[in-house]
C-alpha cells in the first residue's frame, strides 16, 4: 500500500507518519517537543492515548511533513494505543538509560508494533532511542543497548531531551528511512501497476 498522501513529486510535500513508543515516563513527551519546539518539555503529566505534532523538513531535497504521534505508555493503554499503529511510516523506541526496566520492555513494544502494521517486504523504519544520558544514574550500559540494536539492525541513539542532544539526529534519520522505504513501495507499485505479460493480451479468436 501507498503510504496516505504520499506524492513523488519532488514539488509536493510527503506526509509520512512518525510514532514514537516506549513505557511510561521515558521522555517521549519531552523528545517530542524538544525536536518540534526546541524547548524541554517538563510537564510530566501522562499521555493518554495518543497527541500529534507536525514538523515539516527537508530529506534528500524532498520536503517531508513529519505527522509525528506521541503515545502514552501505561500498561493498561496499551491496547488503545495500538491503534494508532496503523498507517505508520516509521517508529521510534525509546527507553530511559537510568530505568533497566524501561530497555527490557523494547522487544515487548517491538512486537506489538510489528505484529499489529501491515507486513511489508522491507524491514520497517525504525531506530531506537536512550534517553536521559544528562543523568548520572545509568543502569543500561551503551553497549548493552547498542548491541540489542545491532542484533536487529536498528540505528540507536543515545539522547538527552532536557539538554538537546541528538534529539535532531535521531528523527531526520528515521525520517530518511521512511522516506527511502516509501520511494521504494511507490515505484514498486507503479512498475506492478503497468507491467504486462503475455497473458493478459487479448487472445485471437478463430472464426
Amino acid at each position: 500500500l501507498i503510504p496516505q498522501g504520499l506524492s513523488m513529486d519532488a514539488n509536493k510535500k510527503v506526509d509520512l507518519k512518525i510514532i514514537i513508543i516506549g513505557a511510561l515516563g521515558v521522555g517521549k513527551t519531552s523528545l517530542l517537543h524538544q525536536y518540534v519546539h526546541k524547548t524541554f518539555y517538563e510537564d510530566y503529566r501522562t499521555t493518554l492515548g495518543a497527541s500529534i505534532l507536525t514538523k515539516v523538513v527537508v530529506v534528500d531535497d524532498t520536503p517531508l511533513k513529519l505527522q509525528i504521534w506521541d503515545t502514552g505508555g501505561q500498561e493498561r493503554f496499551r491496547s488503545m494505543v495500538s491503534t494508532f499503529y496503523k498507517g505508520s511510516d516509521g517508529c521510534m523506541l525509546a527507553f530511559d538509560v537510568t530505568d533497566r526496566e524501561s530497555f527490557e520492555s523494547l522487544d515487548n513494544w517491538r512486537d506489538d508494533f510489528l505484529q499489529k502494521v501491515i507486513p511489508r517486504e522491507q524491514d520497517f523504519p525504525m531506530v531506537v532511542l536512550g534517553n536521559k544520558i544528562d543523568i548520572c544514574d545509568r543502569q543500561v550500559p551503551k553497549e548493552i543497548a547498542s548491541a540489542w540494536c545491532k542484533e536487529k539492525d536498528i540505528p540507536y541513539f543515545e539522547v538527552s531531551a532536557k539538554n538537546n542532544i541528538n534529539v535532531a539526529e535521531a528523527f531526520e534519520t528515521l525520517a530518511k528511512q521512511a522516506l527511502t522505504t516509501s520511494k521504494g513501495i511507490f515505484e514498486s507499485y507503479l512498475t506492478d501497476s503497468i507491467k504486462l505479460t503475455p497473458n493478459d493480451k487479448p487472445k485471437k479468436r478463430c472464426c
